[in-house]
């Protein structure tokens, strides 16, 4: 689109993101960021601005949109103290690969590190964005606004997803030029797929008696082509976090974690697409009879902890559409796996079952929720035993913080979600320590209509925390005691539907009620202590040299 008429550096990045299709900025203003607001007024029939009550949650409402749909999201802030509060998100969204674009104010543009005190200054504020942003840049003119938005927003979704950083100083925000042609999405490079590796990955997995799929977030955009290579090596397919939905749990062949790993100790050939693979190479254990195929966007991935038999650097649908063609060339029929699965899975349902009352609530949500819902995992033990526990039948549907498992992230994270997706149902599962990170953003679930319901699990405490400091310190407890309001009063102040509900049928009635009435909701929980699902999560090694020290040759969890 060729713009005649100068325009601000704002407005040129205004017209950016529109061309992008990103139809939401999720920010709150302040005097570094007034012209890319007034430029955001000028658009506001074709781009909404959401604000929250906090830097931090407009972060995490960006993150959660872009996990919920995959597309790239934009949130900006003042500098300095705006831009701090927004770091932990940002850092989330660095973890789990969600393409979110920063804009930050600064300072005046001649002023930026010399030290003079500015309104919110931060000395290098670009380098600290560094740590965990795929690029940054400050727009220093007009003419490089659109340039440098798109590049940003291609960065976000290139390689492996993660956060871009722009910042631009207040003086440069209103600066008017011609600036030539607003730049639309640029194309996102693909690395080809290489047929040596494909051919000799193939030739490893069809040899392969006993294969097993584990899936990472990596995974989420290629799930018809991992369900039907799995189907094609007869290999069950295990998940923890974020590649929860890849395969759906009805599915014949997905297994949950601690089947997964039972699968991993006699496995001959790991497939494992899009996945760190951190959990199960160093807890689970390796050997020299494993054998390990890596299908990784990052070069530098496949070779972390233990060096891959075969690496297939690029997108996982481009390399799993690949092996679906050359496999059949080197794969002869496949015995069933059923009898096996039957057996691990038995084993599972029994140790499960004495995973009360977290499995009774999660049961009750599982019911009451639409197919197509999304449950975002909030750091608790609700939270924790979803990673094992919650039934997860398509990608995008089950948020989780990842290897960054921040307390408190989930309240903003939902809510992205949800206004991102405004046609499906959103629920939070949080406890009492975690909601109250952000519930000054119940406020920003009622300005602007956001019928996300959230469960508060209330125990009074830090019970991961408590539990411990009772166990490893020899009950030396401190600063684990919590002392909440009235939840309920509490969001009703707030203008929210509030329900309480104190065992699984009164919890899956709200959750009825409530996605039928389609408004912000909070259902206070009262609960007491839960019993640790760690024992089903951070199991002992399965194989190598370690295995044999644990009982049963380290297959029981």
């Amino acid at each position: 689109m060729s713009q005649q008429a100068p325009m601000t550096t704002a407005e040129a990045a205004v017209e950016t993101l529109i061309a992008h299709g990103i139809d939401t900025v999720y920010a709150i203003p302040g005097v570094q960021n007034d012209l890319l607001f007034d430029a955001l007024y000028g658009a506001k029939d074709r781009i909404r601005v959401v604000n929250p009550r906090h830097e931090q949650a407009a972060a995490y409402m960006a993150m959660g949109a872009a996990m919920a749909t995959g597309r790239p999201q934009v949130c900006a802030a003042v500098p300095g103290p705006g831009f701090l509060n927004a770091s932990s998100a940002l850092l989330t969204s660095y973890s789990v690969g969600a393409p979110v674009l920063m804009l930050a104010g600064q300072i005046p543009q001649a002023e930026i590190d010399r030290g003079h005190g500015h309104l919110h200054e931060l000395y290098d504020q670009k380098g600290i964005a560094a740590h965990f942003s795929r690029s940054v840049g400050r727009i220093s003119a007009p003419q490089d606004s659109s340039r440098m938005v798109a590049e940003a927003l291609r960065t976000a979704q290139s390689g492996r997803k993660g956060p871009a950083f722009l910042e631009c100083a207040l003086d440069v925000w209103g600066k008017r030029a011609l600036v030539g042609d607003i730049v639309g999405p640029l194309p996102i490079p693909r690395a080809p797929v290489d047929p040596t590796a494909l051919e000799a990955a193939a030739k490893l997995l069809a040899s392969a008696k006993k294969p097993l799929i584990i899936v990472g977030g990596g995974a989420l955009g290629a799930s018809p082509e991992v369900t039907a290579l799995a189907e094609m090596l007869e290999a069950p397919v295990g998940a923890y976090r974020r590649g929860q939905g890849v395969v759906g749990h009805s599915h014949r062949l997905n297994v949950p974690l601690p089947v997964a790993r039972r699968f991993w100790g006699e496995a001959d050939a790991v497939l494992a697409i899009g996945t760190r693979l951190h959990l199960q190479q160093t807890n689970w254990g390796v050997d020299e009879n494993l054998k390990v195929v890596r299908i990784d966007i990052d070069p530098e991935e496949p070779d972390r902890l233990r060096k891959a038999s075969v690496a297939l650097v690029g997108d996982a649908k481009d390399y799993c559409a690949a092996l679906l063609a050359e496999l059949p060339k080197h794969n002869g029929a496949r015995p069933s796996r059923q009898t096996e699965l039957d057996t691990h899975r038995a084993f599972f349902a029994e140790r499960i079952a004495r995973l009360e009352p977290q499995l009774g609530f999660l049961k009750a949500i599982r019911a009451a929720l639409p197919a197509d819902s999304i449950f975002v995992d909030e750091v608790t033990q609700i939270g924790f035993a979803s990673r094992v526990a919650y039934p997860v039948e398509k990608p995008y549907t089950y948020l989780s913080p990842g290897y960054q498992d921040n307390l408190g992230w989930g309240v903003g994270t939902a809510l992205g979600a949800q206004a991102a997706c405004p046609d499906r149902q959103v629920l939070l599962v949080t406890g009492d320590g975690g909601f109250m990170y952000q519930v000054g953003e119940l406020a920003t679930a009622v300005q602007h209509k956001l019928p996300l319901i959230i469960v508060v699990f209330d125990n009074a405490m830090y019970g991961n925390v408590k539990r411990i400091q009772q166990e490893k310190y020899n009950n030396r407890v401190i600063a684990s005691d919590l002392v909440n309001p009235d939840f309920g009063k509490l969001a009703t102040a707030f203008g929210m539907t509030t329900y309480r509900a104190e065992d699984a049928p009164q919890l899956e009635r709200a959750i009825r009620e409530a996605v039928q009435k389609r408004e912000p909701t909070l259902i206070h929980v009262p609960c007491g202590t839960m019993p640790a699902p760690w024992d089903m999560i951070l199991m002992p090694p399965i194989r190598g040299p370690l295995a044999a020290q644990q009982p049963s040759q380290g297959k029981a969890p």
